[in-house]
């Protein structure tokens, strides 16, 4: 078997004289070593680009002070090495990655600085002879000792040792096992320095040593830990280690920078006094902590939480009544109400200086503006925004927070949203509020009780804060869509401020001024001249449309929009005018009809109003008998309630058509209808409607077909209070209604109607049933007989009624 010789000695390269120079931060680079180094600076790239241009021969020399950002001689180290470049990488943040092999230790004995990058000039560092007993006995020791390194040091691979121990020259291998050293700059550039191998090795050899009884310190230290933990427990480990660590090391808690900076940040801080008591002792129980124990995580997350917190800071508000309203106009169109109530509410604060006031909730269809109103309000006051959708929300917590008790707990979305707000007294707007659900994990309405409460929000307690934060400078403002769902209790600490429908004038002005400019402005198209005729925006409104809102509208208008942008990509011009005719072109088929109440005035007919989350809606309500066995048959998808309500109807219609043949109603079945069939319905507001039907049927007299009408009737003919009024009223303005009948308790809300749908319907408001026949048939009697009634009405008779 062949031994195997020794590896001749390399021929050292032919360096240059003059090179370029690349100063290091934390690095030192031996000869013979392959690393990858990151260069950002530009004089840097800039020297790197030079020494591609030439031999790739670069000098890189250590920095004494690595923050030094644009090294001069005085700042490097004079000895360095050079190096040569082997692959270039430039990254996406225009950082280039090298990877470089050191050539030889020089000595720098010129520097130039130049205007891209600075030249160094270098001489070469000779080698000694690698031969001789006391350099073959430190080379022994220097290996037996590395071996033991490697495999007490869990950061070196078991490939290292193989390939530096394989090398067949001395120096070569005294260089390799000096970068693998773990040790600071200053350390390294010593090695690097060293002229003589003997004397380097000896200093290898006396670092390795060193390092060997600290790595057996760590394994001792591993050993206590281990024997005090179980398996299972690896984050505890990590941290018992940590602690025997520093007590070996000598180090107290008091030296922890991450306390340090906490206290900083407490002392930097405008605290109340019982915020600030709470803080330090939790910062005190953070200091006796692991660090990386999971309860020392929830309370740096509390710390962080309580000390960003906006305790005493405040945005200035704008307080100028005239400016605010100027804003409010140019943002919303109409909503004088609401503008008016914030006006107020300015003015108040103007002159108090201090906020009481209460909670506005903002009630009405979608797309009527809302949520964007509670922006334009913010902007307006020039405060901060804030919106949580409280849509979906069944966690209590989600409004009060979690207890600390729990791993991975938080405030809740009122404290968190401050924290982001960056100020106590923004404008906070709480989204559609009557979408919060409740089950097992508690009812977040509850919780709102305190948020939205002035007498109690200056306390407001959060399960994880644990600490009272004053809320009551804080301007709420909800939106919902419907009170039905709202608790009672929660609804009494709101100001209910309705946003009924937009009208077709409305509408059209909304799109001319607001949504047209804007989709223009949105789809590249703002120099089209052409734009939309009025009469156009208000066939989209009409046919395209129906909704209380504007979104569908806008969306309508975004799509010519772009279909205008297609045209002027493809032909170079933009279209004509958009008008009435070609719409069917650019839109389709208008979708919708509008539902007109037109015609002559028929039997047991009659045209109701129906609510729905989009607005009000005309409900014609049909009534017809034919022979039977005296049924009531109901159709329509009606639902519990209005069924109840038709069969009220039917009782009360019966005593006002006492004279009727006593066999009558056993010989002839009652069929009520209200269309549309697919569309479910419930409530009791059709009740009055109903019985007028079933009356004028069973006097054979018509019913105006200029009348709507809608409320609650009770078996003695009273008529009761309903709901959604301003909905209904701009329902019947719109299908041509003269008349509305609405019941007399609804006269607050009927007050606040706009001043546009009072001037063109005649309102009446009644008590009874007998005024509601008075106004609605045509020549009835309030209590006439049905015989008088049949002479009033001679000849006509409702369709499919049996004589």
């Amino acid at each position: 078997m062949k031994r195997r010789e020794a590896e001749p000695a390399a021929t050292p390269p032919v360096l240059p004289e003059r090179l370029p120079l690349l100063p290091l931060r934390d690095v030192v680079v031996f000869p013979y070593m392959v690393t990858p180094l990151l260069v950002g600076r530009p004089r840097s790239v800039a020297a790197l680009e030079a020494a591609m241009m030439r031999d790739k021969y670069i000098c890189v020399a250590a920095q004494h002070e690595p923050e030094v950002e644009d090294p001069v001689q005085d700042d490097l180290y004079a000895v360095g090495t050079v190096i040569k470049i082997l692959q270039i990488i430039r990254t996406p943040d225009d950082t280039l990655k090298i990877l470089v092999e050191g050539e030889a230790r020089v000595r720098i004995t010129g520097f130039s600085d130049g205007d891209d990058f600075s030249e160094v000039t270098v001489e070469a560092i000779p080698e000694s002879p690698d031969d001789g007993p006391e350099i073959e006995a430190l080379s022994r020791s220097i290996k037996e000792r590395f071996k033991e390194y490697v495999r007490l040091n869990k950061r070196l691979p078991d490939e290292v040792l193989l390939s530096v121990l394989n090398m067949g020259e001395i120096a070569r291998m005294t260089d390799s096992i000096s970068a693998y050293i773990v040790g600071k700059v200053p350390l390294k550039q010593e090695l690097l320095e060293e002229p003589g191998l003997v004397s380097r090795m000896r200093r290898v050899n006396q670092i390795l040593a060193d390092e060997l009884e600290i790595l057996q310190i760590e394994q001792r230290i591993d050993t206590e830990v281990q024997s005090q933990v179980q398996k299972n427990q690896r984050e505890f480990y990590l941290n018992e280690q940590l602690r025997a660590i520093r007590k070996e090391l000598g180090y107290g808690a008091d030296e922890d920078s991450e306390v340090e900076e906490y206290v900083e940040r407490l002392e930097a801080g405008d605290l109340p006094p019982e915020v600030r008591e709470t803080a330090e002792r939790e910062i005190g129980r953070l200091a006796k902590m692991p660090g990386m124990s999971p309860e020392a995580a929830v309370v740096r997350n509390y710390l962080d939480t309580l000390l960003e917190l906006p305790w005493k800071k405040r945005s200035r508000d704008r307080l100028d009544t005239r400016l605010v309203r100027k804003q409010l106009d140019a943002d919303h169109y109409g909503l004088e109400k609401v503008k008016e109530r914030i006006i107020e509410y300015l003015a108040v604060l103007k002159l108090t200086k201090k906020l009481h006031g209460s909670i506005l909730c903002l009630v009405g269809p979608p797309g009527v503006g809302k949520t964007s109103l509670g922006r334009s309000i913010a902007e307006a006051m020039n405060r901060r925004f804030v919106r949580i959708s409280l849509g979906g929300v069944r966690d209590e917590a989600e409004i009060r927070g979690h207890r600390r008790t729990y791993i991975g707990s938080k405030p809740g979305r009122i404290i968190e949203s401050l924290r982001k707000a960056g100020t106590k007294n923004p404008v906070f707007l709480l989204d559609e509020i009557d979408k919060m659900g409740a089950d097992f994990r508690g009812d977040p309405s509850s919780a709102l009780l305190e948020v939205l409460d002035p007498e109690q929000n200056t306390h407001f307690s959060d399960h994880f804060l644990e600490v009272d934060f004053d809320l009551s400078e804080v301007m709420f403002i909800t939106t919902a869509n419907s009170l039905h769902s709202i608790p009672a209790a929660l609804e009494d600490r709101m100001e209910i401020i309705r946003l009924p429908g937009y009208l077709d004038h409305e509408k059209l002005a909304i799109a001319r001024d607001f949504l047209v400019p804007r989709q223009m402005q949105r789809n590249g198209v703002k120099s089209w001249k052409g734009g939309f005729s009025p009469r156009a925006l208000s066939v989209i409104i009409d046919g395209y449309t129906r909704e209380a809102g504007v979104r569908q509208l806008e969306r309508e208008i975004a799509s010519i929009c772009r279909k205008s942008a297609k045209f002027k990509a493809e032909r170079g011009r933009f279209p004509a005018r958009v008008t009435p005719t070609s719409l069917q072109k650019t839109l389709g088929t208008p979708r919708y009809r509008r539902q007109v109440v037109e015609g002559e005035p028929e039997i047991g007919v009659v045209t109701g109003l129906a609510w729905t989350v989009v607005g009000g809606e005309i409900l014609p309500i049909e009534a017809a008998h034919m022979t039977g066995a005296g049924k009531l048959k109901l159709t329509g998808n009606l639902k519990e309630v209005m069924k109840e309500s038709a069969e009220t109807a039917l009782s009360f219609a019966r005593t006002r058509c006492g004279k009727l043949p006593a066999t009558f109603m056993q010989k002839n079945d009652l069929h009520i209808h209200v269309p549309e069939g697919a569309v479910p319905k419930d409530g009791p507001s059709a009740g009055i409607a109903m019985a007028t039907a079933i009356v004028s049927l069973l006097r054979e007299i018509p019913v105006r077909k200029d009348v709507a009408m809608t409320g609650e009737i009770t078996l003695r003919g009273k008529v009761l209070a309903i709901g959604g009024l301003p909905e209904k009223a701009v329902a019947a303005m719109r299908a041509g209604c003269r008349v509305l009948i609405i019941p007399k308790d609804n006269e607050k809300e009927y007050l606040e109607l706009p001043q546009t749908i009072r001037r063109q319907l005649e309102v009446h408001l009644v008590e009874t049933m007998d005024e509601v026949l008075d106004l609605a048939l045509v020549g009835g009697r309030p209590g006439g007989s049905c015989r008088d009634a049949r002479k009033t009405a001679a000849g006509k008779t409702a369709p499919g009624a049996s004589h």
